[in-house]
């Protein structure tokens, strides 16, 4: 029995030593870290909380610095992921307080209001005496407010380009139906040259009534002209030879009867019938 009571003892002793040279190895680890943050070499300080963490991963403190090194490096989204486990897994309000408004600080950094408000807010609640939490509330409620009436303004104006979108084509379409419904200026001529005059058709009518022999020679005539092909140099002209033909003509004419009236006086005349 008391050999039993001694080996209980001895694996507790043994245990708690093992813890406290853990926890020891542990926080000297989170001093280098601390150490080589205040030295701004932010890299180096997180490899030595990631190394905390490793030994004792419910360890707040090394998470906690470790994500303002995270934030001092400008990764924002994983220092917001460690302030928001410290803050989870935090036992007094003062840890919750200060995860809540360095949470805070990166949506800031992100420029995301609405949720550096609520951080703001989650951090007065367990600590409203803190002024410089009050006063990045204010400022991130000022910028969310500002930020909504850019977007009202820029809602409004996005509405009204649409609208006047909207106006322009209805008008373009109310011109395009007036061009349609209204003729053109060409189509009006052409309409008055193809109207007649029904008492120039009448007048026109009557006068190839009373002369269509005329209209069929002159039809005829223009389709039997042709043009004449150009006259030489000496050449006479078609009138000139014309005139020529015509004076043979007459000349051969006169010999041809002053012939047949010699044969004429030259025949007796008989008185009586040959029976």
């Amino acid at each position: 029995m008391k050999r039993k009571n001694y080996f209980l003892i001895a694996l507790f002793l043994l245990v708690q030593t093992a813890w406290t040279q853990q926890k020891e190895e542990v926080n000297n680890l989170i001093a280098e870290g601390n150490e080589l943050h205040q030295k701004e070499s932010f890299i180096n300080a997180e490899a030595e909380y990631r190394k905390a963490l490793s030994k004792d991963k419910l360890n707040n403190k090394a998470q906690y610095n470790l994500g303002n090194s995270l934030y001092r490096s400008s990764d924002f989204d994983q220092a917001s992921q460690r302030y928001f486990l410290t803050q989870k897994n935090s036992e007094n309000k003062e840890g919750r307080h200060l995860a809540f408004h360095n949470l805070g600080n990166t949506f800031m950094q992100k420029k995301d209001y609405p949720k550096a408000v609520e951080a703001y807010k989650n951090a007065l609640r367990n600590n409203s005496t803190d002024d410089q939490t009050r006063y990045n509330y204010a400022l991130a409620k000022e910028l969310l407010e500002k930020e909504n009436q850019n977007q009202d303004q820029q809602d409004q104006e996005d509405q009204k380009d649409q609208q006047d979108q909207k106006d322009q084509e209805k008008e373009n379409e109310n011109q395009e139906g007036d061009q349609k419904e209204k003729p053109s200026d060409d189509g009006e001529d052409e309409g008055d040259q193809d109207q007649k005059d029904p008492k120039e058709d009448e007048e026109k009518g009557d006068q190839e009534k009373e002369n269509p022999k005329n209209k069929k020679d002159e039809k005829k005539e223009g389709e039997n002209k042709k043009p004449l092909p150009p006259r030489k140099p000496g050449q006479l002209s078609p009138e000139q030879v014309k005139s020529l033909l015509e004076a043979m003509n007459q000349q051969e004419k006169n010999v041809q009867d002053k012939v047949n009236a010699e044969k004429v006086k030259g025949v007796p005349i008989k008185t009586k019938k040959d029976w």
